[in-house]
């Protein structure tokens, strides 16, 4: 089996190929063209996998790519996915995020229509949420430009699917960590200063809003539900999460416990950091997923935290910034 990722080089594109490698398969990933190349995430998958230079911004890049691999399996996973940032480059976030969806299925459909696509939808979706938990039948009503172009790349997948009898698949995947998260993201923010001001390096820790609650689980569980979406006879959707909510208070009770302390002491809370508009509450009931593709998380809330400050520390330690 041949697969094509987009974002390999992001958190889950990573774990994907981890993932996939260990099942046998022919990995192959597509990186933009930059004059500083960030490949630490897959630095010792780089011996076992094909980079292509291509960009979501430019249609026939991504065609030459697909003819090139020979794919049965594409799964989409870049996008401008920072939440914060789509309030200050709202434009290119939807160039990415939603558009670049469509080049994708176009390149698909007109080089091989018989590949199987996933795409990466977000709870972000869901925003301020109509009901709860939210499952697959939940009404979107997006709070950010980024979930607003994320439920443009939902519904072109699902446009493309029935217009053209595409194998199109979009996994609704709530809050997803690991200790190859970006900095700019809360759980691995948290996890990082707490390792900081466990080492003496840092003092203080600024936040935003401490009373917003997500569905957290841990990166790697999560690829492997994307591929199970993929084998399955016909192409449905599904929403992917623990079904447990945790708020960041909560996140900082887990980060600042592993170091002994109380965050307490250490966090000053910034009203510059509080969204324009926010998500309170997302979680997710994920019983299709559990019944249909036998998938459910293995990592709890507090063993992933937990990993995260110790993975930190070592980061710190050997003299790493990132």
């Amino acid at each position: 089996m041949i697969a094509l990722i987009t974002g390999l080089t992001g958190q889950d594109g990573s774990y994907l190929a981890e993932f996939l490698l260990e099942k046998g398969y022919d990995v192959h990933g597509i990186v933009r063209r930059s004059s500083v190349e960030k490949f630490d995430r897959i630095a010792h998958l780089t011996d076992r996998i094909t980079l292509h230079q291509a960009d979501l911004l430019d249609q026939l890049s991504l065609m030459h790519v697909i003819r090139r691999a020979g794919p049965r399996e594409v799964y989409n996973l870049a996008a401008q996915s920072f939440v914060p940032t789509s309030w200050a480059q709202p434009l290119l976030t939807g160039e990415f995020t939603a558009l670049g969806v469509t080049r994708m299925l176009e390149a698909v459909r007109a080089v091989d229509p018989g590949i199987r696509f996933y795409q990466a939808s977000s709870s972000e979706m869901f925003g301020s949420v109509r009901e709860s938990p939210q499952n697959e039948h939940t009404p979107f009503y997006p709070r950010s430009p980024y979930g607003v172009a994320k439920v443009y790349g939902h519904f072109i997948t699902v446009n493309y699917r029935e217009s053209y009898d595409l194998f199109a698949v979009s996994g609704i995947l709530f809050n997803h960590e690991s200790p190859r998260r970006g900095l700019e993201f809360v759980t691995r923010k948290v996890t990082w200063h707490a390792a900081r001001i466990h080492l003496g390096l840092a003092e203080r820790l600024p936040m935003g809003n401490l009373s917003a609650r997500r569905d957290w689980g841990y990166a790697g569980d999560y690829v492997d539900a994307m591929w199970r979406m993929l084998q399955l006879d016909e192409p449905q959707d599904f929403v992917i999460g623990t079904g447990i909510m945790h708020s960041v208070e909560d996140v900082l009770d887990a980060a600042f416990g592993e170091i002994g302390r109380d965050w307490r002491d250490h966090v000053d809370q910034d009203p510059a950091l509080v969204r324009p508009a926010e998500v309170d509450h997302l979680c997710a009931d994920a019983s299709r997923a559990r019944d249909v593709l036998a998938w459910e998380p293995r990592m709890s809330f507090e063993e992933l935290i937990s990993m995260m400050v110790r993975a930190d520390i070592d980061l710190l330690e050997a003299g790493s910034t990132s």
